[in-house]
């Protein structure tokens, strides 16, 4: 038996390079049991960016397939899709990850990774969840990641509703 869990995400920055930015991420699951939807604000520090939304975003889709996967009575594989509007995400997780890992987090200029913190995090997940199943990353145009998109701005535009 399989359990499928599809993923739309999405990350949002407000004064994005400013010390005052405001970060906020969102998962939108649909799976066989319901459709959840999880939002959360990134930390003041390090400041946030667009592109440390997107990565937190990642990290909040991850993290809650694995509790997911725990709630089930019967642990069945796991079939996870995540969609990402960031080509930044996806290209991490599908193509830059093991290069910089094996270059000892050196990107292909020979500079630190940026978000590393974040991406060790994610690397991380993600083989928790490949002991589980299957998961893959597929990148989407943003009109089709309306519904995280959506949820992540209403955290932007009301951060204490949310807390």
């Amino acid at each position: 038996m399989v359990y499928t869990i599809k993923v739309w995400i999405d990350g949002g920055c407000r004064g994005n390079g400013t010390q005052n930015a405001t970060g906020a991420a969102a998962a939108v699951f649909e799976t066989e049991h319901g459709d959840f939807t999880w939002t959360r604000l990134l930390p003041s520090h390090p400041p946030p960016t667009s592109q440390r939304a997107e990565i937190d975003a990642l990290n909040l889709a991850l993290d809650q397939a694995l509790v997911l996967h725990g709630e089930l009575t019967r642990r069945p594989g796991l079939d996870v899709k995540i969609y990402s509007d960031s080509r930044y995400v996806v290209n991490c997780m599908t193509q830059w990850m093991p290069r910089w890992i094996n270059n000892g987090w050196r990107n292909s200029a020979g500079r630190s990774v940026a978000n590393r913190d974040l991406l060790d995090h994610s690397w991380y997940l993600d083989n928790e969840l490949k002991q589980r199943g299957y998961v893959e990353y597929l990148w989407i145009p943003r009109e089709e990641n309306e519904i995280a998109h959506r949820r992540c701005d209403e955290l932007l535009n009301n951060p204490n509703h949310w807390q």
